[in-house]
């Protein structure tokens, strides 16, 4: 699996998101900035992109997930 299929499999699902993504094989790092985290705590954010995701780690494909996700604000206070 390449980087750019797991960007758009959470593209899809996460619509209106900025989805930044790095790895390659089985090893991923994704990074989603969006609306849809607002109020939301650490954990449920991260629950919110693995389930985009589920279907891949079930089987296999992917095996390891490093997950960041920010509201656009939290992005903005991150990268100045």
């Amino acid at each position: 699996m390449q980087a750019s299929e797991v960007k758009q499999l959470v593209e899809q699902q996460l619509e209106g998101c900025e989805v930044i993504t790095a790895g390659e094989g089985c090893d991923f790092q994704v990074t989603v900035v969006g609306d849809a985290f607002q109020g939301l705590s650490p954990v449920k954010k991260q629950q919110l992109v693995y389930a985009c995701l589920t279907d891949q780690i079930a089987n296999g494909t992917i095996h390891a997930l490093t997950i960041r996700a920010y509201t656009p604000e939290q992005w903005k206070a991150l990268n100045p």
